[in-house]
């Protein structure tokens, strides 16, 4: 796919997901590819970038990331995350000019898959643990984890599309509408033992950098999601978890079932990061690890990913479960792109 066309592409995409600041940019930077401008310049390179790399959303993130850090100058006026007000006209200027007057700090973000670790996704984690088949502790485990802030799921506050609350009454962190269609049970709670993940870049929620990595890609005109990973945050620095920095195949490699808990192996569109290659090593050791569950140490697999429920059809941020003993592949429902709501089926 032509590049300019990957940015436009992109920009309708956020235009769709409610971001009229990123619709905004993201056609001008494509026209501005078209031109040979300097949005073209600093993606030189990466000109060969497939679309699921989301190129573009690495670049905002990066430049979002120097507005944070008040490195963008004027720019930053324009940005709502700081205070600013998006204005399309001014706002393009002062963005075009910081990429041309600031090309190697843009650049540094640009090889760094986006690690928004979106919080919205959690009400996908948690309504499918309370549908797990065994009443046992939970080991809660993550691939592709970014700051492993999902990992604190079951701490978190739910709420339904019919006013029912389900989770962590006092969490500072509110999902809402987290869920509509099929009812789920509110009375289940989930015991959560252990929590532990993999990425391949980390971020500690902890720190000033981690904080400021995970505010930059999410996008700047969109309150609610700023205000649901503020309270995330929060709740990470009571709540520990560990994020180990190392490869999705070589953390499932080393997963075990644990006798008297179910181990839970959870990932959220973080698929088509990983090389074919990857992906299916990663895929035999789910096999190889179904086959080892019993009904005292059970194996899940939960993912929320982009897919298709039958050839040809539209791809949807499917919600799908896989448990062994049985092992059985079970469609629960479906996800927003930012995870509010799910629809259980």
């Amino acid at each position: 796919m032509e590049l300019a066309e990957a940015f436009r592409l992109q920009g309708e995409a956020c235009a769709a997901l409610g971001s009229p600041m990123y619709a905004d940019l993201l056609a001008r930077a494509a026209g501005d590819i078209d031109a040979g401008g300097p949005v073209r310049e600093v993606l030189a390179g990466h000109e060969d970038a497939s679309g699921p790399s989301a190129l573009a959303l690495r670049l905002l993130g990066s430049v979002h990331r120097l507005v944070l850090e008040r490195g963008a100058g004027a720019l930053a006026a324009y940005y709502p995350s700081v205070g600013g007000t998006w204005e399309p006209d001014g706002g393009w200027t002062a963005f075009r000019r910081l990429v041309a007057e600031q090309r190697e700090p843009v650049r540094e973000w640009l090889d760094r898959a986006p690690q928004t670790n979106e919080v919205g996704r959690a009400t996908a984690l948690y309504g499918a643990l309370l549908q797990l088949p065994w009443d046992l502790p939970v080991r809660l485990l993550e691939v592709g984890t970014s700051a492993g802030l999902n990992l604190r799921a079951d701490r978190f506050g739910y709420v339904d599309d019919a006013g029912t609350e389900f989770g962590d009454p006092d969490s500072p962190v509110r999902l809402r509408p987290a869920w509509t269609g099929r009812r789920l049970r509110a009375e289940v709670r989930p015991r959560v033992v252990e929590r532990a993940g993999c990425d391949l870049h980390p971020v500690d929620p902890t720190t000033t950098e981690g904080r400021t990595v995970l505010t930059a890609y999410v996008w700047p005109d969109q309150e609610a999601r700023h205000e649901r990973l503020r309270s995330a945050l929060a709740l990470a620095a009571r709540v520990p978890a560990e994020v180990r920095r190392e490869t999705a195949a070589a953390f499932v490699r080393r997963l075990e079932p644990a006798e008297g808990a179910t181990t839970v192996l959870w990932h959220s569109v973080m698929w088509q990061y990983l090389s074919p290659e990857e992906q299916g090593e990663v895929t035999r050791r789910i096999e190889q690890l179904g086959s080892l569950a019993t009904q005292q140490r059970p194996f899940v697999h939960v993912r929320a990913e982009p897919s298709r429920r039958a050839p040809g059809a539209p791809h949807e941020f499917l919600v799908r479960m896989r448990a062994w003993p049985g092992g059985d592949d079970l469609l629960l429902g479906s996800t927003a792109a930012h995870g509010l709501p799910t629809v259980w089926e």
